[in-house]
């Protein structure tokens, strides 16, 4: 993970037609059978579900605001669980509750990258 100071989200062009959601946060949710690294064997669908529930709690759902969706293979296995939050294109890596809270206070709220479950660039399937 990357220990550098919080950066901010990039901020959507205001030349660009408006979005249906301010941001999209997907969460692979894949089951591997063949015993490869797979997000599901990661608690993935059950932090889905918080995450969704929480974005609901909060008032942050809803058109202008924020979707959580569910998304099959992501291609980051090897760093699951993953969720990507778009349009900034920020991929987290998340244990526990704990760890939604904070990417929900964080970036979803206030728009800052939560630097320790970043992704490593390198990290594929």
């Amino acid at each position: 993970m990357n220990d550098s100071p919080a950066q901010t989200a990039d901020a959507p062009d205001p030349a660009a037609p408006a979005s249906y959601f301010q941001r999209h946060v997907f969460f692979c949710l894949n089951k591997r059978e063949n015993g490869e690294a797979c997000c599901a064997d990661h608690n993935a669908d059950a932090m889905f579900a918080y995450c969704k529930e929480q974005a609901k709690q909060q008032g942050l759902a809803g058109p202008g605001k924020v979707r959580i969706n569910k998304a099959g293979c992501l291609d980051r296995c090897s760093a699951g669980p993953v969720a990507v939050v778009y349009p900034e294109a920020v991929w987290y890596t998340y244990v526990d509750q704990a760890d939604i809270d904070e990417i929900i206070e964080s970036h979803l709220k206030n728009g800052k990258v939560v630097q320790r479950l970043l992704v490593p660039p390198e990290a594929g399937r």
